[in-house]
């Protein structure tokens, strides 16, 4: 099924592979990071597909001497459940969470990793004022709770000083399954801030819980419509909160969730971020993983890096 590679290669696993800016930038990052003749290559799955397809996948990249790893999006919880048993390691983060979002091949050993933790925790610090949650009452309302909402969860769970985290985590899904998968990881985790786990099966659903939230709060679409599936978690009628940070996980697409944010910005004061800096951060932690080297994740180097991705991308003439 799959062409054997003839040159270091590293996968994306995903939905609509060949729409990422990634094919564009990684060229550009492997000639600047010294990733001598490594290529990209997309592999395009439907949302929750057949099992056979991931494990095949997997087997693949495994056993093709010069395919070196791969990104996972989309479909990282998917692929944890079908091929866990098929990986010689599983770190913390992902047998925790239950997902993976980076292979990765060392000494003969095939790995997994959850990289989310600690990109989305980057990207977090990197738009979030300082001391946001501690000068507030804002709550944290996340849209979908796969596998970004968890790592996010977590980072707002372990890795903040307790004074500056959110007063309440809200999170909603359309299905009950994703909702109690997040609340035993939240219990494992010994999550201490009070929780809310919302079904939203409807976007009418998501308005209400949206009106109930506190000034201030970080209002998060993790649901992947937008990019993965067309339009929003929220109709036209919602209403923000004031204050309201406002963060779209996906930076290409559709983004009908961010023109909602946009239509509201004067009014509501908000601030609104998209996708750019989570996926700068999502892909160097995996591409540093994968090709066994160092990539900053502040300061000049990652800011060349930033700089690089922004003109091949065309983000920025």
């Amino acid at each position: 099924m799959y062409e054997p590679a003839t040159q270091p290669t590293m996968y994306f696993i995903g939905v609509t592979t060949a729409k990422s800016s990634i094919m564009d930038v990684f060229p550009a990052w492997a000639e600047h990071l010294g990733l001598k003749d490594a290529v990209i290559r997309g592999m395009d799955f439907a949302l929750h597909d057949d099992p056979q397809k991931y494990r095949g996948a997997v087997a693949f990249i495994r056993d093709d001497p010069l395919s070196l790893g791969a990104l996972v999006t989309t479909h990282k919880l998917d692929l944890f459940d079908a091929c866990k048993d098929m990986f010689d390691e599983v770190d913390l983060h992902a047998a925790l969470m239950s997902e993976i979002s980076c292979i990765s091949k060392r000494g003969g050993k095939l790995i997994a990793h959850a990289k989310d933790p600690i990109s989305s925790g980057l990207s977090i610090d990197n738009f979030l004022p300082p001391s946001h949650f501690e000068t507030s009452n804002a709550h944290l309302f996340s849209m979908g709770a796969g596998g970004s909402t968890i790592a996010i969860s977590w980072h707002l769970i372990k890795a903040v000083a307790p004074e500056n985290r959110p007063a309440c985590m809200v999170i909603s899904n359309r299905s009950q399954k994703r909702l109690d998968h997040i609340r035993a990881i939240h219990d494992e985790m010994g999550c201490d801030i009070p929780v809310t786990y919302e079904l939203a099966p409807t976007p009418q659903d998501n308005d209400r819980i949206l009106a109930a939230l506190p000034q201030g709060s970080l209002v998060i679409n993790a649901t992947g419509l937008g990019k993965d599936a067309p339009g929003s978690p929220l109709t036209d009628h919602s209403k923000f909160p004031k204050h309201a940070v406002i963060w779209e996980l996906n930076y290409r697409g559709e983004l009908v969730f961010l023109d909602q944010a946009r239509a509201q910005q004067p009014a509501q004061e908000l601030q609104i971020e998209d996708g750019w800096m989570y996926f700068l951060h999502g892909w160097t932690q995996v591409i540093a993983e994968v090709f066994d080297i160092d990539i900053p994740s502040s300061g000049p180097s990652f800011e060349a890096i930033s700089e690089i991705a922004l003109k091949a991308s065309g983000r920025r003439s």
